[in-house]
């Protein structure tokens, strides 16, 4: 019996090291794993205005036409309105009429007071003027500062109607309100405008120096957004050029139909290169919250029941549930019961098996 035992020895150790596998390994390091999203985008001009009239009257001239550059405050389009000259005109008199009856009304203050001061001197001698006389002075020049404070009403009155005449007067020029681009010419010399006119704007001014980039940032995507970033885009007019703009405007809140939220970019557009209306492909970047573990592709193992990578914990196999998340160079982010350093295999398979012993082999991630 002896040979016998002896044999089933050998063959146990033969059996027991030819169990062991010797396996490559790698050593999960957390990373931040930052990522690019490509987000379409729109570019709309910062500033856009239409240019309507706030006074009715007929467009006399027209001194910029589709495509002119404008400067804040420049003439655009004079207006003629001979009905409101007529009404300035006619207030203007009324302030001098009025302003005459005034000169009148001091005139009558000044006789008023001095009847009423000669005869307060003669009241000093007994007798030489009846009281009711005093009084009847008195009355008088009251009544004259009455008239006098009236008539300083009406002027003010009357002048503040003819300043409001000259505002209208002033709306007659229309100037631009900031620098831009005529978009629009809308009107002709000769045509009816006005508020109550039906007409529609006389011109369309946008600022093209200076331009929006509008983008739809996905809710999964906005967690590390920051006003003041820096983020690339293209376009399709300059395909192998890149432009940047920076994050100025942030809503907050999410469009309901889209889940996502409008970001705004502000562009310095000083050479105007871009236009409004382009189309945009905007390299958006999406920080994780929290650290990332990467492992090779190849030590992701995909059954019909589970996906998985391969541990080596004291010595053997142990499988590890995991979920893809986003690849970077051949990496894959994992999400499991994973920690730091823990020793991946390094090309998964399920020939093996959970639990069989392994050797490592620690080599590093590619």
């Amino acid at each position: 019996m002896k040979p016998i035992l002896r044999f089933l020895s050998f063959a146990l150790l033969v059996g027991w090291g030819s169990a062991q596998q010797t396996v490559d390994v790698v050593s999960i390091v957390p990373k931040r794993l930052d990522r690019k999203l490509r987000l379409p985008g729109e570019i709309l001009p910062y500033q856009a205005v239409d240019l309507h009239a706030r006074v009715t009257g007929y467009v006399e001239e027209v001194l910029v036409d589709k495509g002119s550059t404008v400067k804040a405050g420049q003439l655009l389009v004079r207006l003629a309105a001979p009905e409101l000259n007529a009404r300035r005109a006619e207030a203007e008199s009324k302030v001098q009429a009025i302003e005459s009856q005034g000169v009148e009304a001091e005139a009558k203050l000044i006789a008023a007071e001095s009847t009423y001061e000669h005869l307060q001197v003669a009241a000093a001698t007994p007798g030489a003027v009846a009281e009711n006389e005093l009084i009847l002075a008195k009355k008088s020049v009251d009544a004259a500062r009455a008239a006098r404070a009236v008539y300083e009403s009406s002027v003010k009155a009357a002048k503040a109607s003819v300043e409001a005449l000259r505002r209208l007067e002033a709306y007659l020029n229309i100037t631009a309100p900031f620098d831009g681009i005529i978009t629009e010419r809308l009107v002709h010399p000769g045509a009816l405008v006005g508020p109550g006119s039906g007409s529609g704007p006389m011109l369309k001014l946008e600022q093209h120096s200076r331009l929006r980039l509008v983008v739809p940032v996905p809710e999964t995507a906005f967690s590390g957004i920051t006003e003041g970033a820096r983020v690339s885009f293209t376009v399709p007019a300059y395909p192998e050029e890149s432009f940047s703009g920076v994050v100025a405007r942030i809503p907050g809140a999410l469009d309901p139909k889209t889940r996502t939220m409008a970001v705004e970019l502000d562009l310095n557009n000083a050479r105007g290169r871009l236009g409004p209306g382009m189309y945009a492909e905007v390299l958006w970047p999406v920080q994780r919250a929290r650290l990332s573990f990467l492992v090779p592709a190849t030590s992701i193992v995909t059954t019909t029941e589970r996906m998985f990578v391969i541990r080596l914990r004291n010595g053997r196999a142990e499988y590890v549930t995991v979920s893809r998340g986003a690849s970077e160079g051949g990496q894959v982010e994992v999400f499991g019961a994973l920690a730091a350093k823990d020793q991946i295999v390094r090309r998964g398979t399920d020939e093996i098996r959970e639990g069989s012993l392994l050797v490592g082999r620690v080599t590093e991630a590619k």
